[in-house]
C-alpha cells in the first residue's frame, strides 16, 4: 500500500507542481476534487466486493478468492512493469497532459478533475482487488493496520513532496519495492490455485510438495507473518508450489532485466523539487 499510495502522490503532485510553477496555482481546487472523487470510488468497489463475497455459499466464495486473487496478480504485474516503463517519461506526459487540460473546450476545471480522478482511481482499484485478496488469506487486524500505515506514509511523502523537502532516488524505490511485489503476486497467485481446488475446479498436482506444520506452523507468529504478507501455507501442494517458482523466477528475470534508459531532466527536477 505504501508503493500505491506513492505512485498516486507522485502523479498528483507533479501535476499539482507544474500548476504551481506555471502560475496556475488557482486551479488546485479541482485536482484535490478529483482525488477525493477517487478515493471515494474506490472504497465504494470495495465495500461491494466485501458485500457480494458475503452472500456467497462456500465453493462459490472459494471461487470468488481465486478470481480476485488472479485479478489482483494481473494488476499487481502490470502496476510493476507499467512504472517501470513510465518512469522514463511520466513528467513529460502529465505536464502536456496539464496544458491539454488548460486548453480543453469543456474548461480546464473539469479536465483537471478528470485527470487527477483517472490517476488515482487507477491506483486505487489496484489497491483494492490486492487488499481483498490479501485479506481473505489473513484475518485478524494486523493486515488493515498494515495498509492504513501504509497510506498515511505515503500521504506524509506526498505532501513533503509536493512541497519540495524530501529527496529521494525514486527509480530504485521503485525497482526494489517493484521486485518485492512480484513475490508477493507470486504468493496470491499459487493461493489463487488452492481456491480453485477447493472451488472443484482444479484438480490436478496435488500432491503435497512438503510439510512444514512442525517446523513453521502458519498459526504460529512468524508463519502469520509469512501468510499475510506472501501467502505461506505450511503444506502446500505440487502445484502450488510450481506455480509459485514458475511466476516468480520469470517474472523477476523479466523485471530485473537491465535497461538503458535514464529519468529525463523534467522528471529529476520536479522529484528533487
Amino acid at each position: 500500500m505504501l508503493r500505491e499510495g506513492i505512485e498516486a502522490a507522485l502523479v498528483t503532485s507533479i501535476i499539482a507542481t507544474y500548476l504551481k510553477q506555471t502560475g496556475r496555482g488557482a486551479w488546485l481546487p479541482a485536482v484535490w476534487l478529483g482525488v477525493l472523487l477517487a478515493v471515494a470510488l474506490s472504497l465504494f468497489v470495495g465495500a461491494a466486493l466485501q458485500l457480494v463475497s458475503a452472500e456467497f455459499p462456500q465453493k462459490a466464495q472459494e471461487l470468488f478468492e481465486a478470481i480476485v486473487g488472479i485479478v489482483a496478480v494481473v494488476v499487481l504485474i502490470s502496476m510493476v512493469f507499467w512504472m517501470r516503463k513510465a518512469a522514463r517519461s511520466i513528467a513529460g506526459e502529465i505536464q502536456g497532459a496539464v496544458d491539454a487540460a488548460m486548453a480543453a473546450p469543456s474548461g480546464p476545471a473539469w479536465a483537471l478533475v478528470g485527470m487527477a480522478f483517472f490517476a488515482v482511481a487507477r491506483e486505487g482499484l489496484e489497491s483494492v482487488f490486492f487488499l481483498q485478496a490479501i485479506f481473505q488469506q489473513s484475518h485478524g487486524v494486523m493486515a488493515p493496520l498494515g495498509a492504513l500505515l501504509g497510506l498515511v506514509a505515503a500521504l506524509i511523502f506526498g505532501v513533503v513532496l509536493y512541497t519540495g523537502s524530501v529527496r529521494i532516488n525514486l527509480r530504485r524505490f521503485f525497482r526494489w519495492t517493484g521486485a518485492f511485489i512480484l513475490v508477493v503476486a507470486a504468493g496470491l497467485a499459487s493461493a489463487s490455485l488452492r481456491s480453485l481446488h477447493e472451488a472443484g475446479l482444479w484438480n490436478h498436482l496435488q500432491a503435497q510438495a512438503y510439510d512444514l506444520s512442525d517446523a513453521l506452523p502458519v498459526s504460529s507468529v512468524l508463519g502469520t507473518v509469512l501468510s499475510g504478507i506472501f501467502n505461506y501455507h505450511d503444506a502446500p501442494s505440487v502445484g502450488e508450489v510450481i506455480v509459485y517458482i514458475v511466476f516468480l523466477v520469470s517474472t523477476l528475470v523479466l523485471y530485473l532485466k537491465p535497461t538503458r534508459s535514464v529519468i529525463p531532466p523534467a522528471l529529476s527536477r520536479i522529484l528533487k523539487g
